[in-house]
């Protein structure tokens, strides 16, 4: 039987959705109660959705980042990456930054567990 990843897909689709809304409610609902998420801007890692909530609350109220999910590559053990194209600004409109970043997720039961800023693989990826 073919490996489907469309259920894996459909909920990181969901999450960049609601990220983009800041409807943190929604997007947290999507994460296991231990998840691992990266403090893009800060660096390090925040646990559990309730750091979470406080690391987005903290980072959208000092810049506006837009992720918008290109392309999904499935991979082994549950994980699949995405290139994402990200638009960050600054509160008053300005882009800060406009780029390609890879984001690798780890699914497990059907909810994100941890997510990481990679690189993305030079073949054939970005412009």
């Amino acid at each position: 039987m073919p490996n489907q990843p469309a259920p894996e897909i459909d909920l990181l689709r969901a999450a960049y959705a609601t990220f983009n809304a800041r409807d943190i409610d929604a997007a947290l609902a999507l994460m296991t109660p231990d998840v691992a998420w990266p403090k893009a801007f800060k660096g390090g890692f925040v646990r559990g959705t309730e750091e979470v909530r406080t690391y987005w609350t903290e980072q959208w109220s000092e810049i506006n980042p837009h992720v918008e999910p290109i392309a999904f590559y499935p991979e082994d053990a549950g994980q699949v990456l995405v290139e994402v194209h990200q638009v960050v600004r600054d509160l008053a409109g300005a882009v800060l930054a406009d780029e390609h970043v890879g984001h690798r997720f780890t699914i497990e039961n059907g909810l994100i567990q941890a997510m990481q800023v990679c690189p993305l693989p030079s073949s054939g990826l970005g412009a």
